[in-house]
């Protein structure tokens, strides 16, 4: 039986070194995400929000305190383990869309796939299905510099939904686009939320917080507010 939690972060400090100087990006942040949950983590430049981003996603390890995904504490699994975990279980969505310029949206949607050693035939049908949930199955031949910033961000969703993954983790998913095709991303969001996923969405933008169930403020690296919002 699966657990509600999904995430849990206990007592996280990350620092950095900056010369002679320690700099604590995140001080004693305590979180758990729950399945199924539509978190908004919101604050301005510098809050810490990209660094707690990557702590969520289990891209970064924290510099004190304990992270849990799916019950499995990453702190003590090796980094191929770590990245095994990672892959099956959050999808991931980026401002700069972090697509392989050389590839075609396609390709690029095939390629977690393929680091999941997932038959060829079998990576490229989901690789297909996914573009065309996100209406882009005319343009899977096509470059990155060959779609609009809209399209290129929804090729960065539909490979974040190739495996199946349980978490949607998008980091500014609007910050690059314009307030029309932002809406249209979100309401992907919602709907993909609605369906079932646990989306966490990484913002400085206050208008987003809309769609959450729950905001997470944060302020010099500390939890400032939270709002419920069910």
């Amino acid at each position: 039986m699966k657990t509600k939690k999904i995430i849990e972060i206990q007592n996280v400090t990350k620092t950095y070194n900056m010369g002679d100087i320690k700099l604590n990006a995140l001080e004693n942040i305590s979180l758990t995400v729950s399945r199924g949950e539509f978190l908004i983590i919101i604050g301005p430049s510098g809050s810490g929000k990209s660094t707690l981003m990557n702590i969520v996603g289990c891209l970064d390890l924290p510099s004190y305190g304990k992270v849990y995904l799916d019950n499995k504490d990453i702190t003590k699994m090796s980094e191929s383990n770590l990245a095994k975990l990672r892959g099956k279980t959050i999808g991931f969505i980026f401002q700069q869309f972090n697509l392989m310029p050389t590839l075609t949206a396609l390709e690029n949607v095939v390629l977690p796939l393929e680091f999941q050693n997932v038959n060829p035939t079998k990576a490229r049908k989901e690789a297909l299905d996914k573009l065309k949930i996100v209406d882009l199955e005319d343009r899977i031949n096509h470059l990155p510099k060959e779609l609009s910033g809209g399209q290129q961000q929804r090729v960065a969703i539909a490979r974040a939904l190739c495996g199946n993954p349980e978490i949607i983790l998008a980091d500014e998913p609007t910050g690059n686009l314009d307030s029309k095709t932002g809406i249209f991303i979100m309401d992907f969001l919602k709907e993909l939320h609605e369906k079932g996923k646990t989306i966490i969405v990484v913002t400085h933008d206050l208008n987003i917080s809309k769609y959450g169930d729950r905001i997470i403020h944060l302020i010099d690296g500390k939890i400032n507010k939270i709002e419920e919002k069910r």
